[in-house]
Formats: structure tokens, sequence, C-alpha cells
């Protein structure tokens, strides 16, 4: 896929991981709109903003009518409440299943059909590392994400008769404000969206941003003892 020649639209993208990919994907020459629910957050000359709550399904229609030359959509829009899925409210788990799995859906179901009409093209799904591996302080998050990988991997095959690749990213903890009371190491935002964008030029499926990620994804050969060690054995 020639970047230049596209015409994307980017959730959550007014500020983080987000606003970095519109910010890559206008260097490189695309056609940007920057969806967030609130565009007078949007602070990204050069894109186009439009309003988009991917959990509302008059939202979502409403962009698919607005944005109707997309060509490469990226999923990015995303939520972490820190629940557990023991002890976290139920309303807390709900938001992350309706963002990271039915809203990302939503999106996913209403623009493929523009997609495929403007010649075909790439849905790009912003997954994470805990879509293989499950965190007990973020299990909501991790469950959501781990649905979505799931998805992805239907939808890739749902999808390609119909001229429209469908990738994943994994990738561990960025520099956002999504991770601000993370101590663990922290990639640059920036680097991991060239990659990401690079991987969708060069029509990967999988697009694998980081160490930590490559290395859990190697465990999931492993089976559970493997990924996770400290747990009780007879």
């Amino acid at each position: 896929m020639n970047i230049s020649n596209q015409v994307a639209l980017v959730t959550g993208a007014n500020r983080g991981f987000g606003k970095n990919l519109a910010a890559e994907l206008l260097v490189r020459g695309a056609k940007v709109y920057a969806g967030a629910r609130n565009i007078d957050s949007i602070d990204l000359p050069g894109a186009i903003p439009l309003q988009l709550d991917i959990t509302d399904p008059a939202s979502v229609a409403a962009a698919a009518e607005t944005a109707s030359d997309v060509t490469l959509l990226i999923n990015n829009a995303g939520v972490s409440t820190g629940a557990s899925l023991l002890t976290g409210t139920l309303e807390d788990i709900h938001l992350e299943f309706n963002t990271h799995v039915f809203g990302t859906l939503a999106m996913a179901r209403s623009f493929a059909p523009v997609i495929e009409k403007n010649g075909g093209g790439t849905i790009l799904n912003i997954l994470s590392i805990l879509s293989w591996l499950g965190v007990d302080s973020l299990g909501a998050y991790s469950a959501a994400k781990a649905a979505a990988w799931g998805m992805t991997n239907s939808l890739r095959l749902d999808l390609a008769p119909h001229h429209v690749r469908v990738a994943g990213l994994h990738v561990a903890y960025m520099d956002t404000d999504m991770t601000a009371g993370v101590t663990s190491p922290k990639s640059d935002p920036k680097d991991i969206a060239r990659i990401a964008i690079d991987g969708i030029e060069a029509d990967l499926y999988e697009i694998v941003a980081d160490d930590l990620s490559r290395n859990v994804q190697q465990g999931l050969a492993g089976g559970v003892a493997a990924l996770y060690p400290n747990l009780p054995v007879k």
C-alpha cells in the first residue's frame, strides 16, 4: 500500500498514540480524518477533524457517511479503566468491551463497505501485548484486547474476499497519558507510529512493534507454564 495515495481515518486521534499515527500519515502524504468525541480537542494541522464516538452507532454511521472516501481505517480509540474482572465494577468492564470490541467492530462493519467501494484498502486494529498476556491489575483491559485480537483474526478472513486487508498491531507500553502511572519501560509513540505505518505499507497482517511483544508472542507456543511461570503447579 502506498500511503501517499490513501485516505485515512484514525480514531482517538486527539492525543497520545492516535495523534502520532495521524501525524505520521500526514507526513507521508495521506489525507487524514482525525476522529475524536470532542473535535475541539484535535490539534493536527492538515488533518480533517471528525466528530466520532465509536461506542455510539449513530456517530459511527454519520462518520462513515462523511468520510466516504476512506481507504485506510486505523481503530486506535481505547480506554483503560484499570478494572479487575473480579473486583472492578461491571460498568467499567462493559466500557472496556464496548470500546475495544464492540466499538471497533462497529467501525469495521461500517467502513469495510466504504473501503471496498473505494477500490480496497486496509483496516489496522491497535491491539496490545496484553492481547496475548493477562495481567491481574488490568484484567478487563487484557480480556477486551484478547477479544479484539480474536475479532481481528476473524475479520481478516471475512474481509479478504472484499479486498480489505485487516492487520493488527501488538505493542507493549508507550509513553502516553494512558500509561502515566506505569513505571515499566515505555516506547516513544512516535517510533511505534512509524513502525505501524511501515507495516501497513508492507501489507503485513500482524505488526509486532517491540522486543517485549515479540518475546511474549514466542512464549505463546509454550502455553500457560511459559507465560505464567509463577502459577503454582503440582
